[in-house]
């Protein structure tokens, strides 16, 4: 049998942090050939240049495409990503075209896939979030062929939209088989020497701009500083992604490079993220790390703002708006009723993601796809 070729396109260390596992099980198989395109905050210095991290994990094929520059506004970062994917797979057609999540990058992917006639998966549709994000994530839906979603809620969204079941894969998320693998991760003495972290005790800031409010952002940006500023944690503070207004969030930031209680970084890898996140305090902002991985861990959240809406509810997530007094009241009050681990696993899966992923590309079923999609009413 002839060997496949499946195509992993990552922009940002989130995505790559949740398909490796995927991309491991396909390089180690020897029914299939595992490439990656690497892009998108990836290739960027402001933000670590993290595809130095993907070309140091031993994958055999590696393709690194710069797509934009900083603060480039995202249709051209579309545009640009399209034209350089479109090249890269006229020269080196796979079997199938992997793309993760709501980012441009997936959708200029699952543009490119389908265009020219070629399989695009798609990982963790079928899921609501606010912002241009959700508009995003399913319209790369509907220009994908097959799905492997995060949970039953999405799996039925999906057929709601008109896919076909039977190219529906529950899967879980990926990034519960990594959280919940004590051997992927790294210690928390190794985390905090890694990065330089002198204290104990702190929370995780991570807040990404909403880009649907942007004439909004200065003013949440300062209530959010002006917050944090007075509790009485340390706190890891972590650039947002670089949707159009991270500059304004990234000014606010320079605010606390002096302050010995902020360790600011431009992105962390994410295992070393998780094992950090695992033994936080609290992580405060609008990031889905919030609402979907913090959980898991018993690590409350403060969830700001509209960014989230939609997602997964849970004890340990707190809702609030861009207001100082909530956003701090919330931050002393943080609390997770003393769950160690919140049911919220069972509902993005028990990390069984890989093994789902290889059985259902394992069958021969599964390669004999119908290429011409067509609406499924229900």
């Amino acid at each position: 049998m002839a060997i496949r070729q499946l195509l992993f396109l990552t922009g940002t260390r989130a995505d790559y942090g949740k398909l490796k596992p995927l991309m491991r099980a396909v390089e180690e198989s020897p029914a299939f050939d595992c490439r990656i395109f690497v892009t998108g905050m990836h290739t960027l210095k402001k933000y670590g240049y993290t595809a130095i991290e993907v070309n140091k994990d031993g994958f055999k094929s590696i393709f690194t495409y710069m797509n934009q520059h900083h603060q480039q506004p995202m249709e051209e970062t579309l545009a640009s990503t399209i034209t350089g994917l479109s090249r890269f797979i006229h020269e080196n057609r796979p079997d199938l075209l992997v793309v993760h999540g709501d980012r441009v990058e997936a959708l200029a992917g699952a543009i490119v896939g389908s265009i020219n006639n070629i399989p695009v998966a798609h990982i963790e549709g079928g899921e609501k979030s606010g912002t241009i994000d959700e508009h995003i994530r399913h319209a790369v839906t509907k220009l994908s062929h097959i799905h492997f979603v995060s949970n039953d809620e999405a799996r039925r969204r999906l057929i709601q939209m008109g896919e076909d079941e039977r190219n529906v894969y529950d899967i879980g998320s990926p990034d519960i088989d990594v959280m919940l693998n004590e051997r992927a991760l790294p210690t928390i003495d190794a985390a905090r020497k890694r990065y330089d972290i002198p204290f104990t005790r702190y929370g995780i800031l991570l807040y990404h701009p909403v880009t649907t409010d942007l004439g909004n952002l200065s003013a949440y940006v300062r209530a959010l500083v002006d917050a944090v500023r007075e509790s009485d944690l340390n706190f890891i503070v972590i650039y947002p992604n670089n949707d159009e207004g991270s500059a304004i969030i990234q000014a606010a930031y320079e605010a606390c490079l002096g302050d010995r209680r902020f360790r600011v970084f431009p992105s962390i890898k994410f295992e070393y993220f998780l094992t950090l996140l695992k033994h936080a305090e609290v992580i405060v902002g609008n990031s889905s790390a919030g609402i979907r991985e913090a959980p898991v861990y018993g690590v409350p959240a403060v969830n700001i703002g509209n960014r989230q809406a939609g997602r997964a509810e849970s004890d340990c997530v707190v809702n609030v708006e861009h207001d100082v007094g909530q956003i701090a009241a919330a931050i002393r009050g943080a609390d997770c009723g003393g769950h160690k681990t919140d049911a919220l696993t069972t509902s993005f899966g028990r990390g069984e993601s890989v093994s789902g992923f290889m059985s259902a590309i394992a069958s021969p079923a599964f390669w004999r796809l119908e290429i011409q999609k067509a609406f499924v009413d229900i």
